[in-house]
């Protein structure tokens, strides 16, 4: 009865333990439910882009159709972004003019935002042509491109920018890394050309192992934001799983600098660290717990979301934030591309740009 009683005791606890981290989960998508309800309250408060960037990642996420009309009002501005770029394109100058605005009108708030107006005024007409890259790739992942009348003058202009040099540049790639990995991207997603590879290649020499221990705490951050938007890029930004082997040299290096992500890394930068494995299907990785349990442990009581590293609980300079927490916390293991807004937008450009 003794020996009958132990095994009974065994097999509850063992039941217990096995309860344990369902029930972890079950709170970990309530914080996340919770910080989006506040989110969802406060949208019509944010800016535009704001909006935006909350809505495309809400429904890459859950592929719920109330995410579509924000989106929709997005995709409209996005229309018209393109095409008067596209109508100046044709006028000689048009692309190093905007560069000289770009560059002028660029925040030069912190140091960082300084530093890379400093390095955009290098670089001739890079600063409008990022710019535009960024659009071209947004209206393909709503399946808009085809229906822009001469779009391709745009992809003509990209072609001809000097791309290779930018984006493998040890300077650039100091201070701008994330957006290196996905300019990168977007090039070969839009079919303008593959710098993949070459880009990879000079961010590893740039950043090899034995110099990444002795990298102060920004440009640590700015290596670990590089090393994610290899993964997030191939994503089409959360619209797709992306091959582990591929990425198997970034999810090493993450999982390497294990103690001084959770250390030394922004919430921002936690949250695209796990988003990295769970994008790669890893979500039984230890570093993907170790940050849920960090964001849950971070969400300010008062304000009921995630605050910046310096306390600051505004709800729109917080958006990124939250927002990458709120998928890491609900992330439901399926993804949803676009949304496509062909039909309801494709018409809309059929008689400009010509």
């Amino acid at each position: 009865m003794k020996k009958l009683f132990s095994l009974v005791v065994v097999l509850v606890l063992a039941g217990c333990a096995a309860m344990e981290p369902h029930a972890e989960r079950d709170v970990q998508r309530d914080a996340g439910l919770a910080i989006q309800e506040i989110y969802e309250q406060a949208l019509p408060t944010l800016s535009e882009d704001k909006q935006r960037h909350f809505a495309q990642r809400l429904y890459r996420l859950t592929g719920e159709q109330r995410w579509r009309a924000l989106n929709h009002v997005y995709g409209e501005r996005l229309l018209a972004r393109l095409e008067e770029d596209i109508v100046g394109l044709a006028e000689p100058g048009y692309a190093a003019a905007r560069s000289r605005a770009i560059v002028a009108n660029y925040s030069q708030r912190t140091a960082k935002q300084r530093a890379r107006r400093a390095m955009l005024g290098e670089w001739g007409e890079i600063a409008f042509a990022r710019g535009l890259l960024f659009r071209l790739v947004q209206a393909e992942y709503h399946g808009l491109l085809p229906t822009i009348e001469n779009h391709e003058r745009a992809l003509g202009y990209q072609a001809e920018v000097d791309w290779a040099a930018f984006l493998t540049d040890p300077a650039v790639i100091g201070i701008y890394a994330a957006q290196v990995a996905n300019q990168a991207y977007f090039l070969h997603q839009l079919g303008v050309m593959d710098l993949r590879r070459e880009v990879e290649s000079a961010f590893r020499r740039h950043y090899p192992p034995d110099r990444v221990a002795g990298l102060d705490d920004a440009e640590y951050r700015n290596w670990l934001y590089g090393l994610t938007h290899f993964v997030i890029a191939d994503s089409r930004y959360y619209q797709r799983k992306v091959d582990p082997e591929v990425h198997a040299w970034v999810l090493e290096a993450l999982e390497r600098e294990t103690a001084d992500i959770m250390a030394r890394a922004t919430a921002d930068i936690q949250a695209e660290v796990a988003l990295a494995f769970l994008l790669a299907d890893r979500e039984d990785h230890p570093l993907v717990g170790r940050v849920r349990e960090a964001l849950v442990a971070a969400v300010d009581p008062a304000s009921g979301i995630i605050p910046s590293s310096s306390g600051e609980k505004g709800l729109a300079g917080g958006e990124h934030r939250n927002v990458l927490a709120i998928m890491v916390l609900r992330w439901p293991g399926r993804l949803h591309p676009g949304p496509d807004l062909s039909d309801a937008l494709g018409g809309r450009s059929a008689e400009c740009c010509t």
